[in-house]
C-alpha cells in the first residue's frame, strides 16, 4: 500500500462527506461541499503525479484510481440531481457510460489486460470536474438571461459529448484486445 494508493483511498473516503454537505448542508452556494470535492479532485491529480514520478504505479492503482474517479463524479452528480441543480437525464447518461466502461475494464482485467484512459477520457473527467464544481457552488448564480443555462449545465453538455466520444474509444480498444471465446 504505497502513498498514491492511500491518496486514492482517501478520495473514496471523502465521497460521503461531499454528499452529506451537499444534500443536508448549506443551500446555495455550498462552499463546504465544494471545498471537499476540490480536495478530492486534488488527490486524483496528486496520486497520479506521485505514482509516475516515483515509479510507484501498481496494478491496484491502475484499477482503483478509475473506480475512485467514477465514484466521486457519479455520486456528486446524483446528489446534484437530488438538490435540483443537475438535470436527471444528463446524469443518467454520464453515470450509465461510467458503469459500461467499468464493466469493460473488469472484463479486460479478468484477462490480464489493462485498458488505459484515453485523452478523451481525461478531458471528459476535467469537464465533469468543472461541471460538478460550478453546480455545487451554483456559479454563476444567474446569467441575467432566461434562455442561457448555467455554466455547470453547459459543462455537463460538454461532458456528455466527451462521454460519447471516449466511450466509443474504449469500446474500440476493448474489441481489439479481448478474447471473446
Amino acid at each position: 500500500m504505497n502513498l498514491p494508493n492511500k491518496l486514492t483511498l482517501g478520495r473514496i473516503f471523502l465521497v460521503p462527506f461531499i454528499i452529506v454537505f451537499l444534500v443536508v448542508g448549506e443551500k446555495v452556494p455550498n462552499y463546504t461541499a465544494g471545498a471537499i470535492f476540490l480536495a478530492a479532485v486534488l488527490t486524483d491529480w496528486l496520486d497520479g503525479q506521485i505514482a509516475r514520478n516515483t515509479r510507484q504505479v501498481t496494478t491496484l492503482g491502475k484499477l482503483l484510481d478509475p473506480i475512485a474517479d467514477k465514484l466521486l463524479i457519479s455520486t456528486a452528480l446524483i446528489a446534484l440531481v437530488q438538490v435540483g441543480r443537475a438535470p436527471a437525464w444528463m446524469v443518467v447518461l454520464i453515470v450509465g457510460r461510467e458503469l459500461a466502461i467499468t464493466g469493460l475494464r473488469t472484463i479486460a482485467a479478468s484477462q490480464s489486460v489493462i485498458i488505459h484512459a484515453s485523452d478523451f477520457g481525461k478531458y471528459k473527467m476535467l469537464t465533469e470536474v468543472a461541471a460538478v464544481s460550478f453546480l455545487i457552488l451554483d456559479w454563476p448564480p444567474e446569467w441575467g438571461f432566461v434562455a442561457i443555462p448555467s455554466l455547470g449545465v453547459l459543462c455537463l453538455w460538454g461532458a456528455i459529448a466527451l462521454s460519447i466520444v471516449s466511450g466509443i474509444d474504449y469500446f474500440l480498444k476493448f474489441w481489439k484486445v479481448i478474447d471473446l471465446s
